[in-house]
């Protein structure tokens, strides 16, 4: 079995690699210490196996399985067991907390030699994953052709509804996501962005003002000069969070 080791510690990396060796069947292929050196070492070196850390610079473990198509098996690696959970969520072997002993690293290991030798197929890509809690998300991970983005959220002007994916229009351009409006409902700040319509959410700082378009119709004027559909239910809620 070969294995990528991706950790922003060096001692974190280490003690893997110690443990690896009581296990001649497995190769380490490479090390990786932030997300997009991680991303590129997966495409290069195609891993069975990750050991992966949760919280990293540039590129955060979960917003790394996200992004990724035919995805290795996942063993998380991490100090925050709040993430628990949400990893076998996602379909990850296990999920060992830091720091663990070999017994642990042992069980761990164990039951991905057993998948790998079953011959059972990978999911095609990890399912949707949620923000920590509700409104917590504070960035968007994208990948536009072999480019990764990190987008904050005070860059995003509007969301808009677009068949199976989503388009985040940016201050930097217009990128599509594989997520539903709901996920962005639910897990943008609440009060920073409104659902005004079915196919849009807007960021409040971005709108210039609100005007009624037709009966039970308004529109939403952006800083920008583009210019946007809402309900009546989006009108309330957005009249409600500007306070004009």
């Amino acid at each position: 079995m070969t294995v990528l080791i991706i950790d922003d510690e060096a001692p974190a990396r280490d003690i893997i690699r110690h443990y690896l060796k009581s296990y001649p069947e497995v190769e380490v292929v490479g090390e990786a210490s932030n997300g997009f050196d991680a991303m590129k070492a997966i495409g290069e070196k195609s891993p069975q196996l990750i050991f992966l850390d949760v919280q990293m610079p540039k590129l955060t473990g979960l917003e790394m399985l996200e992004l990724m198509k035919n995805p290795p098996l996942v063993i998380f690696s991490t100090a925050y067991d709040q993430f628990a959970i949400q990893a076998f969520e996602q379909n990850a072997i296990d999920y060992l907390l830091k720091p663990y002993s070999m017994q642990r690293f042992d069980a761990a290991l164990q039951k991905a030699l057993a998948r790998v030798k079953s011959g059972e197929s990978l999911p095609e890509r990890f399912p949707a994953l949620n923000a920590a809690a509700p409104g917590a998300l504070t960035r968007v991970a994208v990948k536009d052709r072999q480019q990764i983005h990190v987008i904050p959220l005070h860059s995003i002007g509007y969301v808009e509804a677009y068949g199976d994916y989503v388009k985040l229009h940016t201050d930097k351009g217009i990128f599509l996501k594989e997520k539903t409006m709901k996920y962005f409902e639910e897990n943008f700040p609440q009060q920073q962005f409104i659902r005004v319509h079915r196919s849009f959410i807007v960021n409040v700082d971005m709108v210039a003002k609100i005007e009624l378009y037709e009966k039970e119709s308004y529109r939403v004027h952006l800083k920008s000069g583009e210019i946007l559909k809402a309900s009546s239910s989006g009108y309330k809620a957005l009249k409600e969070a500007v306070r004009w």
